[in-house]
């Protein structure tokens, strides 16, 4: 299909509540993954690879990191003359942060004055090199008014995360919204395929009746009139709905197989490039079964851990199953076990910190232990 004919919508700040203090003072497409990405360098790069040149991002808040990160989205090619990357920050409507559907009417005149005839709206939540050129031929061979891409997966901690139920032919006959601590199904993962005046009919009728709630008021209640498709998505996709989902699609990057899966030769995942020094490694370093990256310094034990660009681990301190983000410092002689140290933490010589896989322990950002 021809590449203008769509147009891509991300929401990085959908599931900001989830990550908890991970997303205190950032969004959820902000948040720092995997020793140098973005959670939103997935969605973006996904769109970038099906073509799609005019990507707009509706920010909602604690959007200067995100900023910041995207740039004028030279990373991703979207620095053009014509169309590219867009940011959409907030009117100041009064109704704003109760749901998608605001955010999408706040940006009504945008959607009206583009050309593309199809939108695809994404979350960054979710961790994965999606096909999504596949996605857009099925949703319009298949006639549909949307079509909601999804995982059959195993989910912990997926409280009110929407699960389909696709008959024989893909349509989508039930929508239920999980309430089980543990659960398996299909479980939607905020990826919308849909033509644009689909979308903005939906929207302006929401409005008109006061519904807040993209996926309760429209989806789930119209299932019966609206021809909704389901896409089976077969790639490898992690949904972060919590810190310890978070802690665990990061260690799963360890696994070889997980990043032949994830990272593929004719599909990178774009970031902001940094230009800086190669890791550097001490006479008495000791590394192990770890993704370490640029500007970082070892002179420690690092094993089975996520080590971010610029962090420093001090002579004779313990690093073992953690993640430990961009410009943090780890003092001689501390040990960290099963722990998450934000940008720019801080831990003392000598300290300890353990927390288990379960239940990894959170320091902040910018924090001194």
């Amino acid at each position: 299909m021809q590449k203008n004919q769509v147009m891509g919508l991300l929401f990085p700040n959908m599931g900001d509540s989830t990550l908890g203090d991970l997303t205190a003072h950032r969004s959820v497409g902000s948040t720092p993954f995997g020793g140098r990405y973005r959670l939103i360098d997935f969605p973006l790069s996904n769109m970038v690879h099906a073509g799609i040149s005019k990507v707009g991002v509706i920010t909602k808040k604690n959007y200067n990191s995100l900023m910041d990160h995207l740039g004028s989205g030279k990373a991703w090619d979207l620095s053009r003359k014509h169309e590219g990357l867009y940011y959409l920050p907030p009117r100041g409507s009064d109704h704003l942060y109760e749901g998608r559907i605001s955010s999408l009417a706040d940006i009504m005149s945008f959607l009206q004055a583009s050309k593309e005839e199809i939108v695809v709206l994404s979350d960054c939540y979710t961790v994965g090199n999606i096909d999504l050129d596949q996605m857009i031929s099925h949703h319009i061979a298949g006639g549909a008014d949307i079509t909601i891409g999804y995982v059959h997966t195993t989910l912990r901690g997926a409280i009110d995360r929407m699960l389909v139920w696709p008959d024989q032919d893909g349509r989508i006959t039930d929508i239920v919204f999980n309430q089980a601590e543990e659960a398996e199904g299909n479980f939607s993962i905020g990826l919308y395929v849909m033509s644009k005046a689909f979308l903005i009919r939906i929207i302006k009728d929401a409005i008109g009746r006061n519904l807040t709630h993209f996926e309760r008021d429209i989806l789930q209640k119209h299932i019966a009139s609206l021809h909704i498709a389901g896409y089976e998505v077969k790639e490898l996709t992690m949904m972060i709905c919590s810190q310890e989902q978070y802690f665990a699609a990061n260690m799963a990057l360890l696994d070889a197989e997980v990043r032949n899966k994830l990272f593929l030769p004719g599909r990178p995942i774009y970031t902001k490039v940094r230009d800086c020094a190669p890791a550097r490694y001490g006479l008495n370093s000791v590394v192990s079964d770890s993704l370490v990256g640029d500007g970082a310094k070892i002179n420690g034990t690092v094993r089975n851990s996520i080590v971010f660009r610029d962090a420093d681990i001090g002579r004779d301190a313990v690093v073992e199953n953690c993640v430990v983000m961009q410009g943090a410092i780890i003092g001689e002689r501390a040990q960290l076990r099963y722990t998450i140290a934000d940008k720019n933490v801080v831990i003392r010589e000598g300290r300890a910190l353990q927390g288990c896989e379960s239940y990894p322990i959170y320091i902040a950002k910018n924090t001194m232990v």
